[in-house]
Parts: C-alpha cells; structure tokens; sequence
C-alpha cells in the first residue's frame, strides 16, 4: 500500500501527540518506596519515618523539597528528581543521595 503525503502527516501528527501525552503521564507516576532503585536509596515518601540507625546521614529539617537534585517547583507537594527519571517524589520524602541546595 502507498502512503499519500497527507496520511504521512497525519499519522505523523498522530504519533507525535501520542508520545507527547505519554511523556506527560509517565512523569506523573510517583516512585514507590518499593521500587528497588528507591529501596536501594532508602526513599521514604515521609522523612519523619526514616530509619536514624540505618541511615546517621538523615537529620530531621531535611526533605527532597531542600534537595539539589529535586525539580519540583517551590511549594509543591511532589516534583521530578534526577535520581527517578521519569517518576515524582514526595516534597516531604527522603533518601541517601540527599545533597541540600545551594
């Protein structure tokens, strides 16, 4: 079958607004704290249940919303973190990798 130049553009156009709205509610999944690269990273959605034992990094005024590596805008209750490509944090939350902004 042949395609014509209008068909091409039009499931081009298709195509596009697909993988556009697919991006948009990927980015939307929040990370689970079950997920194994968050369990690795000890991520808690709420960083008052951080375990202190395990993790003496962890002191209590620090959050992901405090974090250089969160993209959340300020005041949100969720945003992107580099460390979860594609996946929100909670601005509340807490892992490891915890590096306060400048």
């Amino acid at each position: 079958m042949k395609t014509t130049r209008r068909q091409f553009m039009i499931m081009s156009a298709a195509g596009a607004a697909t993988l556009a709205l697919n991006s948009k509610v990927q980015a939307q999944a929040m990370v689970a704290e079950t997920d194994p690269q968050a369990a690795a990273l000890g991520y808690k959605a709420d960083a008052s249940k951080v375990d202190k034992a395990k993790y003496a990094k962890y002191a209590a005024p620090q959050a992901c919303s405090s974090c250089a590596l969160y993209q959340g805008a300020a005041g949100s209750a969720a945003g992107g973190c580099a460390l979860f490509a594609g996946k929100q944090v909670s601005a509340k939350g807490w892992c490891s990798a915890y590096a306060k902004k400048a």
